[in-house]
């Protein structure tokens, strides 16, 4: 019979995933909200794209591995430019630098995000149930 320790697993593997996933959506939705952001200033960088990189971290003690954000970093991809003369950012070509955030590819990537931490919620879901109904049992 499973024990509350492998449960209690469970629920910690899921709670990671929700954790991590959340996480990215934070990322996320920080890129869209930018992604028309110049900069302030000519010859100004404007908002560069954040990325997030999970990875696998394992408990020593009880072998449990989990996701856990690895690394936030930036996109080093090149900025968009747009001609836009009479900006007051704009360079001395009349080229306003624009973000290197690709919406659709947000959108894309929130999709996937959203599917993932709602496969960990029903995960936690069903381990919580599985837990209830073995406690349970074992009144009986």
């Amino acid at each position: 019979m499973a024990t509350i320790s492998s449960f209690n697993q469970s629920l910690q593997a899921s709670a990671a995933g929700m954790a991590a996933q959340t996480k990215r959506l934070q990322i996320i939705t920080e890129n869209i909200a930018n992604a028309e952001s110049k900069a302030a200033a000519p010859g100004g960088e404007p908002y560069r794209r954040k990325t997030i990189a999970l990875g696998t971290t394992t408990d020593m003690r009880t072998g449990l591995s989990t996701v856990k954000v690895k690394k936030i970093g930036t996109d080093p991809s090149a900025f968009k430019e747009v001609y836009a003369p009479y900006d007051p950012v704009a360079d001395e070509r009349g080229y306003v630098q624009m973000p290197n955030v690709k919406t659709m590819v947000e959108m894309v990537d929130m999709q996937e995000a959203r599917l993932s931490h709602e496969a960990n919620v029903e995960a936690y879901k069903k381990s919580l149930k599985m837990m209830e109904d073995t406690i349970g049992i074992l009144r009986n």
